[in-house]
């Protein structure tokens, strides 16, 4: 197992066998995005992407109680509070939306707790969702008076529709799991111990897969949320030609044809 220095011990990644399991790291304020998270995340993520033996991202809170509570509001008058302070909180939330949409990677959100706010934000930067027993999701910026940015809300749109959105947002009430998982917030629920392994499970069998072929798909599901005009379909149609060309697909052959695991490199 090797270790990624983020530059901060709120933020530990550890890799093995493929997959990358980020961990966010203060537990005694429920996992709170603490500027230095938010200053640390987009390094990490660039770093994930650039590394070539991680193949799949889990997303983790530490201790029992929260994946992500929300942002630090303990900061809000210091980052959030003068339009020079939030000019600048604006556009490191700006590079931290970039690095997370330029992860081509398959993302899993492991989510135990409290998913609320900022929380419910970075669940959703994840393909997967697979939330334990208990768990609690909601974003109370109209109980703080803040203003929720558009990447937010369109991201959460594109997951639940505008109905249920204008409920999360205009009521900033809590949703327990059972609801989150009714109205597509979550993709699985499970038990509290049933919860790591189901999400290494779904984890490990995503690195046995053909890492271009994921790739493709990941970028193409992205493709889909743009608008028709805005696809980029040379693209597209250059990974899939990847695909056809490499030879992880001469290997899918073979193991099908010899009835053993394929043994995918990426290449």
């Amino acid at each position: 197992m090797a270790a990624l220095d983020t530059g901060t011990d709120k933020l530990l990644v550890a890799i093995d066998d493929g997959i990358a399991e980020v961990t966010f790291n203060q537990p005694e304020k429920h996992n709170a995005l603490s500027a230095a998270i938010l200053r640390a995340l987009p390094g990490t993520l660039r770093a994930l992407q650039d590394d070539p033996a991680v193949r799949v991202v889990v997303l983790t809170g530490a201790g029992e109680k929260a994946f992500v509570s929300g942002a630090d509001i303990s900061e809000f008058g210091d980052t959030r509070t003068s339009p020079e302070a939030r000019d600048a909180y604006d556009r490191a939330a700006a590079e931290t939306s970039r690095a997370w949409r330029q992860l081509e990677k398959p993302i899993l959100a492991m989510i135990r707790g409290y998913c609320i706010g900022g929380g419910l934000l970075t669940a959703l930067q994840a393909d997967i969702r697979i939330a334990a027993e208990g768990s609690q999701f909601g974003i109370p910026a109209a109980r703080l008076g803040l203003g929720y940015g558009y990447g937010g809300v369109e991201a959460l749109v594109a997951l639940v529709g505008p109905a249920q959105a204008a409920e999360i947002l205009f009521s900033a009430r809590r949703l327990d799991a059972a609801e989150a998982l009714r109205i597509g917030l979550i993709n699985r629920l499970v038990a509290v111990a049933e919860l790591r392994p189901a999400v290494m499970e779904l984890a490990g069998a995503i690195t046995a897969n053909a890492p271009l072929t994921v790739a493709a798909c990941k970028v193409a599901i992205a493709q889909t949320q743009r608008p028709a005009e805005q696809r980029d379909h040379a693209r597209l149609a250059a990974m899939v030609e990847a695909c056809f060309r490499s030879e992880d697909y001469r290997e899918g052959q073979a193991a099908f044809a010899a009835k053993r695991p394929p043994r995918f490199s990426g290449r």
